[in-house]
């Protein structure tokens, strides 16, 4: 089965292809019944369902501007996707003619000149160009990176009490607070200029009287000292924070607010996940410790996930193995059987 196939049915296996009819979502495990691969190797949902999940992800964080007011939507927001489409003419003996490619997503913000050069700069095999498995890599990436039950308690199916949900609530609001962002893309000596634009944005949101808009923007703790500036003047190179190399004064650069505009920028395929190394989705980073982290990575490194249903454990009680993976009590079990993991059995 072809990519293009693939990606026009997310009901099919992008794994087991023809050896799996379709996703069978298990009743708590992320998983398919019929082919045991999980639903983000189904790639389940469209861009409308990725835009819907990104704008929730989004909204009362600095990085709201990314999301527009769904009319009628009783204040829900929609992410503004920022795809772009780059015309080629073709040049035959006849009439000219023109070919286009159409990219599922491109940094927000650019010139269309800037963003084929940040394109160019990344794997070829990651570019989410329409049809083609960058595209498809895009999007089991926004599950995989960004579960949407990481941010919505109401996709949840562990949480036992409102307890476990105002916990949720809480632990997503400090995140969304204090951590996430979404990296933005310019030259590397333009990092003043992102800078005032997020000022600009602070300045607006106070206007408006958004107090939590206005909390949450970029403070003193989150920009750099002076000192720690990245090339500041022409004898000083402009270095990449995670290879250390040199980046070039007229190649794109990616900068992210949470580590200050002046103290760190990095190069187009190094802005990427500590742990899993795959590169950040739409950009999108949590700032912890100094590192750049994914949704997935960033939010089991502060509660427990559960090792069945790939939830986050919020409950008071939690199952651990000797291997160190935590389990919600109830699910620590076969998934086919509901036999206790500790009792051996045929599945």
């Amino acid at each position: 089965m072809s990519v293009e196939a693939s990606a026009s049915n997310p009901a099919v296996c992008l794994v087991c292809k023809d050896g799996c009819a379709g996703l069978q979502p298990h009743s708590w495990r992320k998983a398919c019944v019929a082919c045991g691969c999980s639903t983000v190797d189904h790639a389940p949902g469209s861009h409308a369902d990725d835009d819907r999940r990104m704008g929730r992800l989004l909204t009362d964080s600095p990085c709201a501007h990314l999301t527009a007011k769904v009319k009628g939507g009783g204040g829900l927001r929609l992410y503004k996707r920022n795809r772009m489409i780059v015309t080629h003419p073709v040049v035959s003996r006849k009439d000219p003619t023109f070919s286009t490619i159409t990219y599922d997503w491109a940094p927000a913000g650019l010139n269309q000149k800037l963003a084929k050069q940040y394109m160019e700069l990344i794997p070829e095999s990651q570019r989410p160009v329409s049809g083609t498995g960058g595209a498809v890599l895009r999007r089991r990436h926004l599950l995989s990176q960004l579960p949407v039950y990481d941010q919505d308690p109401v996709t949840c199916q562990s949480l036992a009490s409102e307890h476990e949900v105002s916990a949720m609530l809480l632990f997503v609001k400090r995140y969304k607070m204090e951590v996430l962002g979404v990296g933005e893309v310019a030259l590397p000596g333009d990092s003043e200029a992102l800078r005032e634009a997020a000022n600009q944005r602070e300045a607006k949101e106070k206007n408006h009287g958004d107090e939590e808009g206005a909390n949450h923007q970029q403070d003193d703790s989150i920009v750099a000292p002076e000192e720690s500036a990245n090339g500041t003047n022409n004898n000083t190179p402009y270095r990449c924070s995670s290879c250390g190399d040199d980046v070039a004064a007229d190649s794109p650069a990616i900068f992210a607010q949470r580590a200050g505009y002046r103290a760190a920028l990095w190069h187009p395929a190094c802005f990427t996940c500590a742990e899993c190394s795959q590169g950040l989705v739409d950009l999108v980073y949590f700032w912890a410790n100094r590192r750049l982290l994914c949704g997935r990575h960033y939010c089991q490194s502060v509660r427990p996930r559960c090792s069945g249903c790939d939830e986050l454990i919020f409950s008071e009680s939690i199952h651990m193995t000797q291997d160190g993976r935590a389990w919600h009590h109830h699910h620590y079990c076969c998934w086919k059987c509901g036999q206790s993991l500790d009792t051996p059995c045929h599945h």
